[in-house]
């Protein structure tokens, strides 16, 4: 699941997109760029996300499985062209 898009399907972020940074076996940790960036990354459970499987950043997913960090802009980035290509396809 590192790399992929996440949307938080319970808590105060409800419906709110992530990146996920890295994940263990219950728990995945999010950043958003802005408000959860990489030093302080959000903690959830796996059950509680849902993940986005239309849309592939494989630049951020190659550098975090390779062990590199991603910027907070990167994050940022992605996020935005996720959020414009859904406008595109009107959401679906």
């Amino acid at each position: 699941m590192t790399g992929l898009l996440a949307s938080s399907k319970a808590g105060h972020d409800k419906d709110k997109i992530y990146v996920i940074i890295r994940e263990d076996k219950e728990y995945v940790w999010l950043a958003d760029g802005k408000y959860k960036t990489n030093a302080n990354l959000k903690k959830k459970r796996k059950k509680h996300i849902q993940l986005i499987k239309c849309f592939n950043n494989e630049e951020i997913k190659t550098k975090l499985l390779e062990g590199r960090e991603v910027s907070d802009l990167e994050i940022v980035m992605a996020l935005k062209k996720y959020k414009q290509q859904m406008i595109g396809t009107g959401g679906k």
